[in-house]
């Protein structure tokens, strides 16, 4: 075990049962720091009894939402440290200890992009023409270069929760999170290998698509970026 900050490693989840097993084994196995796993759950299936049986805290969310999720784990980290990953195996838990290590270096923020060694059967296409579209999005409107605004794996310093507030209960959440963080902490993307996902495709490519870009455009625009901190 390395000395260092204790990490908070949370995983909103549904119905992952078939994978969430795996995912938190491959944490165990990696990570060298002191560390707690939170798992967010909203699931109908065996997921929450399968992440208590591989010691994960798990937190009941019944108010559904990829961003409402991740505020509640948020709320009850313990660690100094918070990292974010999927319960579909995905996110590759083996490059934790090395964003750990950048993030130590003198940022705040790591995002861990897919996209510079993306294999080409892991993403479908409709999803790597989508990320480019939202990227681009994010240029323009925000003047902010992106290599991957969508990632669902950061790392970053728990303290700077206190500097921002990000107003996206749903998958939107993903993408201003970082515009938020790239905006007043020191920021950084580091390249990761992304998996197959495992189980049941949640993602609705055309119609979340839309939905984060005009969220894009309406925190661009509206007074969603004065709400105060809720944490």
């Amino acid at each position: 075990m390395k000395e260092g900050p204790m990490l908070s490693i949370i995983i909103p989840t549904m119905n992952e049962e078939k994978s969430i097993g795996r995912v938190i084994e491959r944490i165990k196995k990696s990570v060298d720091y002191k560390f707690e796993i939170i798992v967010v759950d909203s699931s109908r299936d065996r997921t929450p009894e399968i992440a208590r049986e591989m010691g994960a805290r798990v937190i009941r969310e019944e108010r559904r939402g990829y961003g409402r999720a991740y505020k509640t784990g948020f709320k009850n980290a313990m660690g100094e440290i918070i990292v974010t990953m999927d319960g579909d195996n995905t996110y590759p838990p083996e490059e934790i200890n090395r964003g750990v290590e950048e993030l130590l270096k003198g940022y705040d923020f790591i995002s861990c992009e897919r996209i510079s060694l993306l294999p080409r059967d892991v993403m479908l296409e409709a999803h790597r023409v989508g990320n480019f579209i939202l990227n681009l999005a994010v240029l323009t409107l925000f003047f902010i270069r992106m290599k991957d605004s969508q990632s669902g794996m950061w790392i970053f310093r728990k303290d700077v929760l206190k500097r921002f507030q990000v107003c996206s209960d749903g998958m939107g959440f993903s993408e201003e999170i970082k515009i938020r963080a790239y905006n007043c902490c020191r920021f950084r993307e580091i390249p990761i290998v992304y998996g197959i996902r495992e189980g049941e495709r949640k993602l609705q490519t055309f119609k979340d698509g839309i939905k984060n870009l005009l969220h894009l455009i309406k925190i661009r625009f509206s007074r969603c970026n004065l709400r105060i901190n809720e944490w």
